[in-house]
C-alpha cells in the first residue's frame, strides 16, 4: 500500500464510476469470440476517449468491466452518460450487438496503492450501485446527486434508499436513463397490502402481440399454468389467477400492482403465434424497487409450449429462492443471543460459511461449533462444518492438511447417514466430499441434491466446479452458467466466474481464463486466493507484469507460500495442476 512520509496510507476524495455489460455471461455463451471483438472496440471507440475527454483515470479493467477515478462528480455524471448515449447510436448498429452497460458512480474517500489501483468504501459503494443498475442505466449515490443536481439539466429519478452489501447504513440512490414509468410511485410499500413473510409473487396476464383475439386464450392459459407450477412451490406466497387477472387490458405500474397485491415480485410477459411459430417473453421485476431481475424470450413452436411454461416457471423459482433463505439468515440475526437454538445458529453461520474468506470461515465454525453442541446429529451442520473445515485445505488456510482432510470426510460421512431429503445438505455433502477427492460420491451426492430442487443455484456452482475436477471444461461451464442464470445476485456469483476461469485454464484458453478470473477478483477483491490461479495463468499467456503484480498480491495474505503448499491444496487433476506449477515457477513463486 502506497504511503504517505508520516506513514499513513495515501487518501483522497474522488468521484467513482463503476461499469460493467449487462448479460455478459449470456452473450458470451452465444459468441465467445464476437463478444470479446465488441467489447474490445466498445472500449477503444467509446470507453477510454470519453474517459480522457472528461479528465478521468481509468484504474483498471477486469473481464467485462471496468473502473474509472475523476476529481469531480459532474465530469463523471457526464461521462456515464456520454457513453450510455454513445450505446444506443450507431455504434450499436456498428457492433452487430447491442451492448449494455450498467454504471454506478459515488462520491468516496479511496485509498491508493503504489500500482495506481484504489480501494476503500467509496469504491466498493460504487460497485455496489452498478449491480443495482439495469441495463442501460445509470445509478448515483446521494452524495453524488447532491453535488451535480444544480449544475446539470438531467431527470433524476429518486429510488428511494437502498441496503448496501458491507456498508453500515443505507445509500440514498438516485438513477438516470431509468425505464420509463419504474419509479413513477414512491417506493412506499406500507401504502398497500403488506408483504407476507415468505417470497412472494404475482403474475400479471401475459399481452396477446398477435394481434388476433382468438389467441387471448392461448396466452391466458400459458399464465395459468406458470401460477399453477409457481402455487406448488410450498416456499412461495402465490397471487391467485383471480386476482391478477384484474389488471389484463391495463396499462399498469409495477411498484403499484406490488402494493396492491401486496407482493414483493411481479412476472409479466407477452405471447406472439403466428401460425405454429411461437414467441413468448417473460421479465421478473422486484417491486419494490421496479428492477428487472430476470429476462428472457423463447422462440419455436406451439408444440413447445409446455417445455417453455417450465423453463419460465423454472428461471422465476430460481431468481427468488435464495431470498427464502435470506430472510431466515436476517430473522435468526435479529433474535436475542440469549435464545438461540441450533438451527438459528446455522443460520448466523450460512453468510459467513458462503463468504469464502478466512475470518468469516472461522467465524463460522464458531457458530456451527456451538450448534453442534446443542445437537450433535443436526444434519446441515454437519454438513457445512465438514464444508468448512474442507475450505481450511483448498484455500490454504490450514496449518494441518491432513487431519483436517480426515475431519472433513468424518464429519461429512457422519451428516451423509443423517440426511434424508434436504438438497442443500447434499449439496454441501457434495462440496466437502471433493476436497477428499471423493469425487464419484460428491457427484452422487449434487445429483440427488438437483434431482429434489433443480432450481438450485449453489448446486449448479459446486457441480461447475466438480466437472472442473474431472477435466471436463465445457460442461463446466455449462453448469456455471446456469447458476449464475438462476441466481444472478447470488453472493457466490463470483465463485461462477472463478469456475469458468478455471474452466478455460484447463481447456487451455488462457486470455479468456484470464477475463473470468479477474472478474471474479473485482466482485470480491478480498478473495486474495484467487491470484493463486491468477499468476499461473498471466504467466503462462506471456503477461509477465501482471504475474508479478498478481504474486505480490498473493505474498500479501500467504507470506510464505510455496508451490508446494498451492499444488497440495488444490484438487485439479495431476495435468492441471502440473501447468499451475508451471506458471507459478515462471512468475518466481519459490518451489
Amino acid at each position: 500500500m502506497a504511503s504517505a512520509p508520516d506513514g499513513k496510507a495515501q487518501r483522497r476524495l474522488a468521484a467513482i464510476l463503476a461499469a460493467d455489460v449487462a448479460g455478459y455471461s449470456g452473450l458470451m455463451s452465444k459468441d465467445e469470440e464476437g463478444t470479446l471483438l465488441r467489447l474490445r472496440t466498445l472500449r477503444r471507440e467509446v470507453i477510454e476517449p470519453t474517459i480522457r475527454s472528461h479528465q478521468g483515470r481509468l484504474v483498471k479493467t477486469l473481464g467485462d468491466g471496468f473502473l474509472v477515478e475523476f476529481s469531480s462528480p459532474v465530469e463523471a455524471v457526464r461521462c456515464a452518460v456520454e457513453v450510455q448515449d454513445a450505446l444506443v447510436g450507431d455504434l450499436a448498429e456498428r457492433l452487430g450487438c447491442k451492448l449494455q452497460l450498467r454504471i454506478g458512480i459515488n462520491l468516496g474517500d479511496i485509498i491508493i496503492e503504489d500500482d495506481g489501483d484504489i480501494y476503500g468504501d467509496g469504491v466498493n459503494v460504487a460497485s455496489r450501485l452498478e449491480q443495482m443498475a439495469t441495463p442501460g442505466s445509470i445509478c448515483l449515490s446521494g452524495k453524488v446527486y447532491e453535488e451535480v443536481r444544480d449544475k446539470l439539466s438531467y431527470d433524476f429519478a429518486d429510488l428511494g434508499e437502498q441496503r448496501v452489501k458491507n456498508i453500515a447504513r443505507p445509500v440514498r440512490v438516485y438513477g438516470l436513463h431509468e425505464r420509463a414509468g419504474a419509479h413513477d410511485t414512491p417506493n412506499d410499500m406500507s401504502l398497500g397490502l403488506p408483504l407476507p413473510d415468505k417470497p412472494s409473487i404475482a403474475v400479471l396476464p401475459f399481452n396477446n402481440m398477435s394481434g388476433d383475439l382468438k389467441e387471448e386464450h392461448f396466452a391466458d392459459g400459458i399464465v395459468e399454468d406458470i401460477i399453477a407450477a409457481l402455487s406448488r412451490v410450498r416456499s412461495f406466497f402465490v397471487i391467485a389467477r383471480n386476482s391478477t387477472f384484474t389488471f389484463k387490458g391495463k396499462a399498469v405500474n409495477i411498484q403499484q400492482v406490488g402494493r396492491e397485491l401486496g407482493v414483493r415480485y411481479v412476472l409479466e410477459g407477452g405471447v406472439r403465434r403466428a401460425g405454429d411459430r411461437l414467441r413468448i417473453t417473460a421479465q421478473l421485476v422486484d417491486a419494490t424497487t421496479g428492477g428487472h431481475l430476470w429476462a428472457e424470450h423463447y422462440d419455436g413452436t406451439a408444440e413447445d409450449v409446455f417445455d417453455f411454461q417450465d423453463k419460465i416457471t423454472a428461471s422465476v423459482v430460481g431468481a427468488i429462492q435464495p431470498s427464502i433463505r435470506a430472510a431466515e439468515i436476517e430473522r435468526a440475526r435479529r433474535k436475542r443471543p440469549d435464545n438461540l437454538d441450533a438451527y438459528d445458529l446455522v443460520m448466523r453461520a450460512l453468510p459467513h460459511v458462503w463468504a469464502l474468506e478466512r475470518g468469516a470461515n472461522r467465524e463460522a465454525m464458531r457458530l456451527l461449533g456451538e450448534a453442534l453442541r446443542l445437537d450433535p446429529n443436526y444434519p446441515l451442520a454437519l454438513s457445512l462444518a465438514a464444508w468448512c473445515r474442507g475450505q481450511l485445505v483448498v484455500y490454504n488456510w490450514s496449518e494441518n492438511i491432513e487431519e483436517d482432510k480426515r475431519e472433513t470426510l468424518r464429519q461429512a460421512q457422519a451428516a451423509a447417514a443423517l440426511a434424508s431429503d434436504d438438497p442443500l445438505v447434499f449439496t454441501v455433502l457434495g462440496a466437502a466430499l471433493t476436497i477428499t477427492h471423493e469425487y464419484q460420491r460428491a457427484a452422487t451426492m449434487l445429483e440427488r441434491s438437483l434431482a429434489l430442487d433443480p432450481n438450485s443455484a449453489w448446486a449448479w456452482n459446486r457441480s461447475g466446479w466438480l466437472r472442473n475436477y474431472l477435466d471436463d471444461p465445457d460442461t463446466a461451464v455449462q453448469h456455471f452458467e446456469r447458476s449464475l442464470r438462476l441466481s444472478p445476485f447470488d453472493p457466490l456469483a463470483f465463485n461462477c466466474d472463478m469456475g469458468i476461469g478455471c474452466a478455460h485454464f484447463i481447456a487451455g484458453r488462457y486470455e479468456q481464463a484470464i477475463l473470468w478470473q479477474e472478474k471474479a477478483l473485482i466482485e470480491s477483491p478480498s478473495s486474495l486466493w484467487i491470484h493463486r490461479n491468477l499468476v499461473p495463468t498471466y504467466a503462462l499467456a506471456g503477461q509477465h507484469e501482471k504475474a508479478q503484480w498478481s504474486m505480490r498480491e498473493l505474498l500479501k495474505a500467504y507470506p510464505t507460500l510455496r508451490i508446494s503448499d498451492v499444488l497440495n491444496a488444490l484438487v485439479f487433476s495431476k495435468s492441471v495442476n502440473d501447468r499451475i506449477g508451471e506458471g507459478l515457477r515462471l512468475a518466481g513463486l519459490p518451489e
